[in-house]
């Protein structure tokens, strides 16, 4: 009798060597072409948070692979709204990460990119006016900045009356920002998902269920659904998963 598509099992199995950072870039890597990856923390259950925040549900192994797909990028890209209700910091990189970036012929730190249709941005926020490199805000040809935020970023208009994703990202890569990392939120997401813009998604999938009420990583309108094959998987001994889907 035909047992259907094999199913194998990665845990529990003999422990294994940990894999150090240098396997762990070589399994993630950066790609050969312009290359768009997402990288989201998910609860059992699908939540996006606990108690309206990410770091709920995000351990060690998940921040590790954080601060590796930092590393590899280009240019952070992230929505307005989660820029304010996660309190992003300057986008600053350990020595050796730096270290690392420098030997491989990029410049020390990723370059930030907020995604605003509003422009209802704080110029005082250190991931502006402390940010090693200038920011970048993609935003659209009507939003009027507020005082100061023209002085610590630059703002690259897409779009008459909403930000014009796909163009706004062909004028990242024009820049030189090939390798983009999406941060989100889950509208963000969702924008880039029905554009047909998503590469890759990282997604950690925390050992806990989180429970009503929080969203799903992925928000607004429904779009067709795409395909993105399974690329690894990688377990920790706390049960967390960590998986990472990619176009061919």
């Amino acid at each position: 009798m035909s047992v259907g598509i094999p199913i194998g099992r990665i845990w529990p199995v003999p422990p294994a060597q940990a894999l150090d950072d240098a396997t762990l870039t070589a399994l993630y890597g950066r790609a050969d072409r312009p290359h768009l990856r997402v990288n989201f923390v998910s609860s059992l259950d699908g939540a996006v948070s606990v108690d309206g925040y990410s770091a709920g549900l995000s351990g060690e192994p998940d921040k590790r692979v954080f601060g590796l797909l930092r590393m590899l990028c280009d240019g952070l890209l992230v929505a307005a709204g989660t820029l304010r209700h996660e309190g992003y910091r300057a986008l600053r990189l350990a020595e050796h990460r730096r270290a690392w970036r420098r030997e491989h012929g990029l410049p020390e730190h990723p370059r930030l990119v907020v995604v605003s249709g509003s422009l209802k941005l704080d110029p005082a926020q250190a991931a502006f006016a402390d940010a090693p490199v200038r920011p970048l805000v993609l935003t659209h040809a009507e939003a009027t900045p507020p005082p100061g935020l023209t002085e610590v970023a630059d703002l690259v208009r897409c779009g008459t009356d909403r930000v014009d994703l796909a163009a706004g990202l062909a004028e990242l890569r024009r820049r030189g920002l090939d390798q983009l990392l999406c941060e989100g939120g889950p509208h963000l997401f969702g924008a880039l998902t029905a554009a047909d813009l998503v590469d890759e998604l990282c997604l950690t999938v925390s050992p806990l269920l989180a429970g009503g009420g929080p969203g799903r990583i992925s928000a607004g309108p429904p779009s067709p659904p795409r395909r993105l094959p399974l690329r690894h998987t990688l377990v920790t001994e706390d049960g967390t998963l960590l998986l990472r889907y990619a176009r061919t």
